[in-house]
């Protein structure tokens, strides 16, 4: 299987990523990435001083955190998320949810320091992250310029 650095399919945290358009297939360093994730998920709250993120909702409901204001989105809907601004998510529907994230920066070579391939497009056996993968992603996030701030958002 090729490593991270060339796959398309990867395991990251609890859910599955589909690498649509890498940053190095084009001029402008925009990455678009599908996310298939589990009811219940979300990442730390945490910020990207130097990237803009634009979720793009396909299947299920999520709720968006951006600094002091909570929103919440459903297939059809887009959510921006400003560079420099904190921010998180939460997968609200029981079944799971589906999202495009378009950036530029360092998320998706985070995505591939993080992840393993993936054997197909479906969830990995759910794991629950000990203290050492926290730190590990904190190391990870930190080396492609994103600050995690705390836990995930309610």
């Amino acid at each position: 299987m090729p490593g991270t650095a060339d796959a398309r399919s990867l395991w990251f945290l609890n859910g599955h990523v589909t690498i649509h358009l890498a940053m190095a297939e084009n001029a402008g360093g925009i990455s678009i990435t599908e996310h298939l994730l589990p009811g219940n998920f979300g990442p730390p709250y945490h910020v990207h001083p130097d990237e803009d993120e634009t979720f793009y909702v396909l299947d299920g409901e999520f709720r968006f955190k951006l600094a002091d204001r909570v929103s919440t989105a459903k297939a059809g809907d887009v959510v921006h998320l400003p560079r420099g601004v904190p921010h998180g998510f939460k997968v609200t529907s029981p079944s799971g949810g589906r999202c495009l994230v378009i950036s530029t920066g360092g998320f998706e070579n985070m995505l591939r320091s993080g992840s393993v391939v993936a054997d197909a497009v479906r969830l990995p056996d759910p794991v629950v992250p000990t203290p050492e993968m926290q730190a590990q992603l904190a190391k990870i996030c930190a080396e492609n310029g994103i600050e995690l701030l705390g836990p995930p958002i309610d």
